[in-house]
């Protein structure tokens, strides 16, 4: 089993990342493969709401998007990580899940999911609730822990001193792990996930 931890910072070394090794290595203690990928700094542009993916299952722009979304149809379960501007993600990291999930949404249906948020004061549980919101449109289990999942420092060092939230993370890998031994145990005993329909309504005509 795999997952796929995503940092959503521009920089691979700073305080999101920092929470994200602290899952990562709790879910490799648990027996789960870890791969973080990081989105960087190149230019992404903007869903243009084209629907060409939906003919092709690739999104238009060829760029790390399209790399991910191959990653994530391999994948068991994610972790999205964020820093908090303006009380919200990044809008790096919304562009890319805007694009990922409308794209190639089935790559993540039936796939636990958990957003990871850094801030330095404020705006992490207003942020958690968006990332959280892309998990539930796809069918995803959304991964708590025994407290938001959120750690607090301007730089790496001062999350290191962020004890709580350092065992929050610690504790959001174990629950990460759980439910992916559990899905996994109900495929051997041939529990099939639901089939859901989805019927797209509006009042236009």
């Amino acid at each position: 089993m795999k997952v796929l931890l995503v940092n959503g910072s521009s920089r691979n070394n700073g305080c999101t990342a920092t929470a994200l090794k602290q899952v990562a290595s709790t879910l490799e203690a648990e027996g789960i493969e870890t791969e973080t990928f990081f989105i960087g700094n190149e230019a992404l542009p903007d869903c243009i709401a084209c629907r060409k993916c939906h003919t092709t299952g690739r999104c238009i722009f060829d760029d790390s998007v399209n790399i991910f979304v191959d990653a994530a149809r391999k994948a068991d379960g994610f972790v999205f990580g964020s820093p908090v501007y303006y009380a919200h993600p990044s809008a790096r990291l919304l562009t890319f899940m805007d694009r990922a999930f409308y794209s190639g949404g089935d790559a993540f249906r039936f796939k636990p999911g958990a957003a990871v948020l850094s801030a330095r004061r404020a705006g992490t549980v207003a942020s958690f609730d968006v990332i959280n919101k892309y998990f539930t449109i796809a069918s995803m289990p959304v991964i708590s822990s025994t407290y938001w999942n959120q750690v607090y420092g301007t730089q790496a060092d001062e999350v290191r001193l962020d004890t709580e939230g350092l065992e929050t993370m610690t504790n959001l890998g174990k629950n990460m792990a759980w439910i992916l031994k559990c899905i996994e145990l109900g495929k051997q005993n041939g529990l099939a996930h639901p089939d859901n329909p989805k019927t797209l309504l509006n009042f236009m005509h």
